[in-house]
C-alpha cells in the first residue's frame, strides 16, 4: 500500500483542552534563591543574618512572595494551587 501524499490535518483541540492549558499556565510560579545583598535595604534589615531566601514569581516576572526557605516557597505555591517550578 502507497502512503498518501496529502498531509495529514491536525484536529482542532477541545476548548476543555485549551481552557485547562491556560490555567495551568496561569497558576505557574518560579521559584529562585536571591541572595539578601540584592534586596533593597529594608528587606535586608528584616531578613536578619539570613545569606539566600527564595522568590516566588509569576510568568510575567512579578514577584509575588519571599521566603526563608525553598520548601517553604514551594509549600506556599501549592498551598494557593499554584504549579511551582525552580529555576535558578
Amino acid at each position: 500500500m502507497r502512503p498518501s501524499s496529502k498531509p495529514l490535518e491536525q484536529a482542532p483541540m477541545p476548548d476543555a483542552t485549551l481552557a485547562a492549558g491556560a490555567q495551568a499556565w496561569s497558576s505557574m510560579v518560579y521559584i529562585r534563591p536571591v541572595l539578601v545583598s540584592d534586596l533593597s535595604a529594608d528587606l535586608q534589615r528584616e531578613a536578619e543574618g539570613i545569606e539566600t531566601l527564595y522568590s516566588v514569581h509569576r510568568p510575567d516576572g512579578a514577584r509575588v512572595a519571599l521566603v526563608a526557605d525553598r520548601r517553604m516557597a514551594f509549600a506556599l505555591a501549592r498551598e494557593h494551587d499554584m504549579a511551582p517550578v525552580f529555576v535558578h
